[in-house]
């Protein structure tokens, strides 16, 4: 099956899917559900991740996870955000993936030409003019990618509510290579 959204005339049969050909996105992912959901079997998992790892990545439609890192369903819990910014919430995530279902090790995935290094903090202000309330969250914006990794990394490490900080790497992922590269913290 295609991880696209975009239908093919094999992914789409459905005559809902056909009717809304060319309408909104949405109603094409509910069609393409339903064929998934035809072969769909209960793989009989929980929640807890085979292979105790918690991932946190930007939410950057070009990075495919799963096929980056070599993945299964039920590996690891993955947390995405725009930029895969460790914030208040990703460290929530993070503390019920490893108090409530065992996760050990924490994998910080950012990688090259992110949307966030063209923002600052005054799209905040921007959106305040605009519809009249300034946002309560940051938008974390940043310029060097391995800088934000190890700022991320220590988020993590120093969190009160981590219970293993001891396994926790950082990576900016090349998105015209696909590969990896790891930020070490500076000592």
């Amino acid at each position: 099956m295609s991880t696209s959204a975009r239908p093919s005339a094999k992914s789409v049969t459905s005559p809902a899917a056909t009717a809304h050909e060319g309408g909104q996105v949405t109603d094409r992912l509910v069609a393409l559900n339903a064929g998934y959901a035809k072969e769909f079997s209960d793989p009989g998992m929980d929640a807890r991740p085979v292979l105790q790892v918690a991932v946190v990545a930007c939410m950057d439609a070009r990075l495919d996870l799963h096929a980056a890192l070599g993945l299964e369903l039920g590996d690891c819990h993955t947390i995405r955000n725009a930029g895969g910014v460790v914030t208040d919430d990703v460290i929530r995530s993070l503390t019920i993936s490893q108090r409530a279902l065992g996760t050990r090790s924490v994998v910080l995935i950012h990688h090259t030409n992110c949307g966030l290094e063209s923002l600052t903090e005054d799209f905040r202000q921007e959106l305040e003019r605009e519809v009249g309330q300034r946002p309560v969250w940051a938008v974390e914006a940043y310029s060097d990618a391995d800088q934000d990794v190890r700022q991320s990394m220590q988020r993590v490490r120093t969190s009160p509510f981590l219970l293993h900080t001891d396994d926790v790497r950082g990576f900016v992922f090349d998105v015209t290579t696909g590969l990896l590269r790891e930020i070490h913290s500076v000592s």
